[in-house]
């Protein structure tokens, strides 16, 4: 009894101590400074220290005379820097994983890495990280409080990864991985931009055509006395409403892409059906179902290989797939392993994965190198998922160049018809 008191006791103490450790770390502020080197050259950079004097003193010990030094200006409006993507985590990952292989400490490592950031956001961040660690708490705690820039998964792998004592190896991992995640999604984000912004230029074209240059031509139109063709007619009615109407129009288009979205975001319903009618278009539906798959078995092999009970493992996929139905369809075949069904059999009920799948995963069941498995159907579908964006990227430039042809050029002609009429008569 004695010896769990003086153990509570202790682990109380220790417990004081990292967080008073952490109050005096969070104490800090970051100051830049200007001073001269032992040549007269004058030199300038940033400190992260509790005041001034310090940041003078450790000056003075580099062999550095400081000039100027002072906090370091904060942004008008909010932190400054772009947004964090998921490209930054995955170079992150990588740099931080390169530097623990070669036997730098995490936190000289999150120092490193910070002072290469070119973006103050992801800076801020690390050095935030850096500074719990600091103050005692483990890797993954300080990951945990940036659950947008690293979600459950990461979490839980760098958790597994402190657990068994292996993180250099499971950085590694969790770097590959997103790099290839984030190489899957830019060839998505490249298969959807493009024709989107072509037909959005097409349409703003085919907006000023109406909206400035129709109404010139009314103006000549008029002059003729006789009656326009039909079709003239009925560009020269659209390009009045248009005139008249412009603000509503784009008011209209914006407001409803507004509610899409968000009725996409708050609606289950809503959003499995756009995730069913995506996945049903002709070849982009495939593009996403093979991406899905990839994203999956990827995702799966990696918390698989760490160490993840299939369970928890599963759990942590249900959202890394990309696509509405997919992560539903992971929830499904996690319930069913709940209850002792093998993997390959629970994804056999979803009738969301090709008979390969399933077929790969049940001998690496058998085998017992499920993992393994799982990274070739990954790296088996992230190659038909980049061979089929190029060829889609083949096929839209011309389908594309016929569309704005079909938009821009009947609107050329339509505003012409009058005037080769009045030739032929004329004639």
């Amino acid at each position: 009894m004695a010896t769990a008191t003086a153990a509570a006791v202790k682990a109380k103490a220790a417990t004081a101590q990292r967080g008073k450790a952490r109050a005096q770390v969070s104490d800090m502020q970051t100051f830049t400074w200007v001073g001269l080197d032992k040549r007269g050259i004058k030199i300038k950079g940033e400190f992260v220290s509790k005041n001034v004097g310090l940041v003078k003193a450790e000056l003075r010990k580099q062999g550095i005379n400081p000039q100027v030094v002072k906090p370091k200006a904060k942004p008008l409006f909010g932190k400054g820097g772009k947004a964090i993507t998921g490209r930054d985590v995955a170079i992150f990952s990588r740099q931080l994983a390169t530097m623990m292989s070669a036997g730098v400490p995490m936190v000289q490592g999150f120092e490193i890495v910070a002072g290469g950031q070119n973006n103050p956001r992801m800076k801020d961040m690390l050095t935030d990280i850096k500074t719990e660690i600091e103050g005692g708490s483990a890797l993954h705690e300080a990951l945990n409080k940036y659950p947008v820039q690293f979600d459950e998964l990461f979490v839980n792998l760098v958790k597994a990864g402190e657990s068994a004592g292996v993180l250099d190896t499971v950085l590694d991992t969790i770097a590959t991985y997103k790099e290839n995640i984030e190489n899957i999604k830019g060839k998505i984000k490249k298969a959807m931009f493009y024709p989107a912004a072509v037909l959005a230029v097409a349409v703003i074209v085919a907006s000023i055509l109406l909206i400035f240059v129709i109404p010139q031509f009314e103006q000549v139109f008029k002059n003729f006395g006789a009656d326009l063709p039909a079709f003239t007619q009925m560009l020269v009615t659209i390009s009045r409403f248009m005139v008249s109407y412009w603000w509503m129009v784009f008011g209209i288009f914006g407001l409803s892409v507004f509610g899409i979205i968000m009725l996409y975001k708050r609606s289950d319903k809503f959003a499995h059906l756009v995730g069913r009618m995506l996945l049903k278009l002709p070849v982009v539906g495939e593009i996403l179902r093979q991406s899905a798959i990839a994203r999956f078995a990827r995702t799966l092999g990696v918390t698989f290989k760490a160490g993840v009970p299939l369970v928890e493992a599963l759990d942590s996929v249900s959202n890394a797939t990309g696509s509405v139905v997919y992560n539903d369809g992971v929830k499904r075949i996690r319930e069913d392993v709940a209850v002792g069904h093998q993997l390959q059999l629970a994804m056999r009920q979803t009738a969301l994965f090709p008979n390969m799948v399933t077929q790969m995963v049940a001998i690496g069941e058998e085998a017992g190198a499920l993992d393994a498995m799982l990274f070739k159907i990954a790296e088996f579908y992230e190659t038909e998922v980049n061979n089929a964006v190029d060829a889609l990227s083949s096929l839209l430039e011309p389908l594309i160049m016929v569309v704005i042809g079909v938009m821009v050029g009947s609107m050329v002609v339509g505003m012409y018809l009058p005037i080769f009429k009045l030739g032929a008569v004329v004639g």
